[in-house]
């Protein structure tokens, strides 16, 4: 369980440079206890990391204990260490929170308000040297960092669902971004046992969630259009493109494809069909009552009487099946959990002086 801790003194963030050289973190700061929060908390506290929490629901405990069970699972059914966690401290604000620490994930909700007033208070008070970086799944880190006086120690570190279980992280700097925070930040990220991407042009919503709106909307159209269902949808992902995905993303899928032409091949082959009319991803198909009920009564006959917990574990369970197969062969995230089980003796993670009682 975590433990309450009063408000300590705060330090001053108003130093001028960027971040730290050493990419050592040994304390972090989670603002806001989500979903995604609550899951980089777990992910942290895996690794050997003193976490310290700040967030006002009164169930962010209960929610953080269920993450960290989740979580404790799938890195055991990984056989990854789990018996040396870093320690949880609930504080009673972002002041406290962010005191002395090393690194700072803010998690609030993708609100631009929010995030400028969450983000003035975590610089007023987190160490000069701290790290300061956002879960934004959308904002421009330019965006966000006019609520800072100090821009140049801020990054977006924008992860997947489950963060305790997919390696890869975003790490987007803005127009003021020092070059040694990003370098920081891809480190930092590293520590963690994730695999960080830099996304060297800014823009909205990075890399990933360009590509899943793509998907997204185009299956939109197709539920709205009566093409196809959720569950079929779903099937065509998972029993198809999804698991070649996995495994080898989406252009050596396609290189495969070309034979021994390769890319060009492929490219010569495919390219012209471009231009034929078979998407809709320029159109937004209107958000009616209507098409929500359809998606939502879909959805609830697809996933049955199975519960949001049920299909989390399930989810976690598939996840973890998968990586295992990726590290037997040496491909993909499987590469990662592979790293972590290489580092994990000689790191934090191993010290017994964090060994669960």
């Amino acid at each position: 369980m975590a433990d309450a801790a009063p408000d300590g003194a705060r330090s001053s963030g108003a130093a001028t440079g960027a971040v730290r050289a050493s990419a050592a973190v040994s304390t972090a700061a989670v603002i806001g206890g989500g979903v995604i929060g609550a899951a980089w908390v777990a992910r942290m506290r895996l690794r050997g990391v003193d976490v310290r929490v700040f967030d006002p629901s009164p169930t962010v405990a209960r929610s953080l204990e269920e993450v960290m069970a989740s979580a404790t699972r799938a890195w055991e059914a990984l056989g990854l260490p789990t018996d040396a966690v870093g320690e949880l401290q609930l504080r009673r604000s972002v002041a406290d929170a962010v005191d002395g620490v090393d690194l700072v994930q803010e998690s609030v909700p993708e609100r631009l308000d929010v995030k400028h007033a969450t983000l003035r208070e975590i610089e007023s008070a987190a160490p000069p040297g701290a790290l300061i970086a956002s879960s934004t799944s959308g904002f421009r880190p330019t965006e966000l960092a006019i609520a800072l006086e100090r821009p140049e120690r801020f990054v977006v570190g924008h992860p997947f669902n489950p963060v305790y279980l997919l390696p890869s992280v975003e790490v987007v700097g803005g127009e003021a971004t020092a070059a040694a925070t990003i370098e920081h930040a891809e480190r930092a990220y590293r520590e963690l046992g994730m695999k960080p991407v830099h996304v060297r042009v800014e823009i909205d919503a990075f890399i990933a969630d360009r590509l899943l709106e793509a998907v997204w909307r185009e299956a939109l159209w197709l539920v709205r259009d009566g093409v196809a269902t959720t569950g079929e949808i779903d099937d065509v992902i998972r029993h198809g493109f999804g698991l070649r995905w996995a495994q080898m993303g989406l252009f050596e899928t396609y290189r495969t494809a070309g034979g021994d032409g390769g890319m060009a091949h492929f490219l010569a082959q495919f390219g012209p069909a471009l231009a034929w009319p078979w998407s809709r991803l320029t159109d937004v198909p209107e958000w009616t009552d209507e098409l929500v009920e359809l998606i939502a009564a879909q959805s609830d006959d697809q996933s049955g009487d199975r519960s949001i917990a049920e299909l989390v574990a399930e989810r976690d369970r598939n996840l973890v099946a998968i990586l295992l197969a990726l590290e037997q062969v040496d491909a993909g995230a499987g590469r990662v959990v592979a790293e972590m089980r290489r580092t994990a003796s000689s790191g934090r993670a191993a010290d017994p002086r964090r060994a669960r009682s």
